[in-house]
Formats: C-alpha cells, sequence, structure tokens
C-alpha cells in the first residue's frame, strides 16, 4: 500500500504541489488512515487544510477506495496555530 500511494504522490500530487514550490512526505498508512507532512512552500501554509481536503485526500480516495482519511501531520501544535491567529485577528481589527 506504502509503494502504491508514493505512486499517486508522484504522478497526481507533487506536481501540483510543485507549482507552488512544495512537496508531500508520506509519514504512514495504518487501517485506512494516510498520515503526511508538507514541505517546502507548503509547510505551514494558511491553505495546508484546504490542500490535504482537495488535492490529497480526494485524489487518494479517487485511486485508492479503501483510504478513509488524510491527516496531516504539523510540525506546529494546533494550540500554538491557533494562539497566532488569534493574535493576526486583533491586530487586524486594530488598524
Amino acid at each position: 500500500m506504502f509503494d502504491e500511494i508514493e505512486k499517486i504522490f508522484e504522478t497526481n500530487i507533487r506536481p501540483k504541489l510543485a507549482d507552488h514550490y512544495g512537496n508531500i512526505e508520506l509519514v504512514s498508512f495504518d487501517d485506512g488512515i494516510v498520515k503526511v507532512k508538507l514541505l517546502g512552500q507548503c509547510k505551514g501554509c494558511l491553505s495546508a487544510k484546504y490542500t490535504i481536503e482537495d488535492i490529497v485526500e480526494t485524489t487518494l480516495k479517487e485511486k485508492m477506495p479503501e483510504i478513509k482519511k488524510v491527516v496531516l501531520i504539523n510540525e506546529v501544535s494546533e494550540e500554538l496555530l491557533e494562539q497566532a491567529r488569534n493574535i493576526l485577528n486583533k491586530s487586524s481589527k486594530v488598524r
């Protein structure tokens, strides 16, 4: 399964991410759950969630129906990301 997922990444997903100077790493596949990291410019991008849902998960499920979900592994905790969003929201309201 790992090799099949990698082939789909190589032929269908990495070229799309490369257009934005990004890449993807397959971390694991277990019980229908694919865990990935985004690399390059895609790493830490605010649109990463949509990239995972709209490009990665949709493509993988289309090619491999046994895939249930794709999970993005963040190197930054969700708590820290939420704090950053709150700070950015407050600063945009001050202007």
